[in-house]
């Protein structure tokens, strides 16, 4: 079990597995399709709450997800996990990992742009490092991790526009982001110290986390919203890529990575998500960008990737 490095659910290094077509593909050409599908992940939530709720568009990204890694585990006749305490730790995982930052994302772009949801995504290892060297003894801070963290969050500030007083930022909004990636790293860590020994493959917790959030989330929409009117196109594709590509195919593409070029290059993909999210924001959805968001963006991520650096 690696540490939170990344702004998306892996419970535990992948064992290798049976060599398919996609592992023939040139790994550079699989990262950098994961690269944007999950920079565009950001765009299709900004459709997908045009017509649905935000508890809903979550609801449809994990119910989704979860058809596409369970139908990978019926093709490989691998097995869900076992235990009721394991199922009851994936629950736990599923709130923090999944259910949560699913939905405080989706809440969030209601009144901010998908550009900078994406890149508050990226302050995600930033929150990882300081989480970590309190509840991970093995993390110790060292002065380059304490510049890249103290650099990561003055690159926060830049892209807030903090010296004019934040105007024309929602803060509302940015502060459901933020908390959002948040919920990542305290994830990890609850899943490092609870789920590392099982010993099912990352596919099949993943897949029964994924379940599990569709429960809560089910739960949740049923409580706080109404059904939805109509199912108008776009938003209801965008949902349902959010999840299948986004939830579902963009997590057996990374196992896939880890097994073949290691943990620390795929993990490189996390300093990609930000710069695609901007872009399609600006291009197909007509966001504006000001100079202070792409420059404070590449400080964060220029902390980000400092916070992941270890002595020899």
């Amino acid at each position: 079990m690696s540490a939170p490095t990344t702004p998306r659910p892996t419970l535990s290094p992948p064992a290798a597995p049976a060599r398919t077509a996609t592992a023939r593909v040139d790994w550079r050409i699989r990262f950098a399709i994961l690269s944007v599908v999950w920079g565009f992940s950001f765009l299709l939530i900004k459709v997908g709450t045009q017509a649905y709720a935000p508890f809903q568009v979550a609801l449809g990204r994990v119910l989704f997800g979860a058809l596409a890694l369970l139908t990978v585990l019926l093709v490989r006749r691998e097995p869900l996990p076992k235990g009721r305490r394991t199922w009851a730790h994936l629950a736990v995982a599923a709130l923090l990992l999944n259910t949560a930052p699913f939905s405080l994302f989706s809440y969030a772009e209601l009144s901010i742009p998908s550009s900078l949801a994406g890149i508050c995504n990226a302050t995600s290892p930033l929150w990882g490092m300081a989480l970590s060297m309190v509840a991970l003894s093995e993390d110790r801070p060292t002065r380059r991790r304490f510049a890249g963290l103290g650099l990561g969050f003055l690159g926060v500030l830049t892209v807030l526009g903090a010296w004019q007083g934040f105007s024309g930022i929602d803060a509302k909004g940015t502060a459901l982001a933020l908390l959002a990636s948040l919920c990542y790293p305290i994830g990890w860590i609850y899943v490092r110290r609870t789920l590392a020994s099982v010993p099912s493959s990352p596919v099949a917790l993943t897949g029964a986390q994924l379940m599990l959030s569709t429960l809560q989330l089910l739960a949740v929409s049923a409580a706080f919203t109404s059904a939805p009117a109509s199912f108008p196109l776009w938003p209801t594709l965008s949902v349902i890529a959010l999840g299948a590509l986004g939830t579902g195919m963009a997590l057996q593409m990374q196992y896939g990575l880890v097994t073949e070029i290691g943990p620390t290059t795929a993990q490189m993909v996390t300093y990609f998500i930000p710069v695609i999210a901007t872009a399609a924001g600006v291009a197909l959805l007509g966001e504006q960008l000001h100079w202070n968001t792409p420059v404070g963006a590449a400080v964060v991520l220029a902390g980000a990737a400092l916070t992941q650096t270890r002595r020899r």
